[in-house]
């Protein structure tokens, strides 16, 4: 039980941290009346190049920060929580790949906020719950979808006829890279626990096995 808490919490660790760097910043636009969107990401110049890596820090308004902050702790938790051995790799992964997509493929517009990653982890623990086939793994994958199976649709532009300032770009970049990050680690992370009758089995086909070769 002890052991679980602490590894609960090293999982809150870095998602709370970025969070808060996050919220300071509004903070700091909100105080000083200023806004910090020059850091976000302008593709195709090198004036935005640097928003592949800030872009998720800077977020339009107070509304769009409250939206991306729940669904951001949740996810990224869950990430480090379940996936503590690749955790780490796969997000840092979705965070580039996304900017980076973002950076060659969006509009000439600044294109700001954590969106992205938020598709991206959605992404990757959906499919990665479902291709290796552990029944937690498998959960966590169901709950994302019913939490965040609407998300889906932000990936289409058509999808926000009336919100020309929503990056459906960052919201697909994440999506995909968090596809490509399940993918690539299909064969690394947490492992699907065996349960006594499955080892059984196994010691069972061993034996048979033994005895088989024995007669030959």
């Amino acid at each position: 039980m002890k052991e679980e808490k602490k590894k609960f919490l090293y999982s809150l660790l870095i998602p709370v941290s970025l969070l808060v760097i996050m919220w300071a910043i509004k903070l700091i636009e909100f105080g000083f009346n200023t806004n910090f969107v020059t850091l976000g990401n302008y593709p195709l110049d090198i004036k935005g190049i640097k928003g592949i890596v800030l872009m998720p820090f800077v977020h339009g308004s107070w509304d769009h920060l409250i939206a991306n902050t729940a669904p951001f702790l949740i996810l990224a938790t869950a990430l480090f929580y379940f996936y503590r051995s690749i955790s780490l790799r796969v997000f840092l992964g979705i965070w580039f790949l996304s900017g980076i997509w973002v950076w060659f493929g969006g509009r000439p517009s600044w294109h700001i906020g954590a969106s992205g990653i938020i598709y991206g982890l959605s992404s990757f623990l959906f499919v990665s719950g479902m291709i290796r086939k552990d029944s937690r793994l498998a959960a966590l994958a169901l709950i994302v979808i019913f939490l965040y199976g609407s998300l889906i649709w932000g990936v289409f532009p058509d999808f926000y006829p009336k919100e020309k300032n929503v990056s459906w770009e960052g919201h697909l970049g994440g999506a995909v890279a968090g596809l490509l990050m399940a993918l690539y680690y299909r064969n690394s992370g947490p492992k699907r626990k065996q349960y006594t009758w499955e080892l059984e089995e196994e010691i069972t086909d061993d034996t048979e096995n033994e005895y088989w070769k024995i007669k030959q």
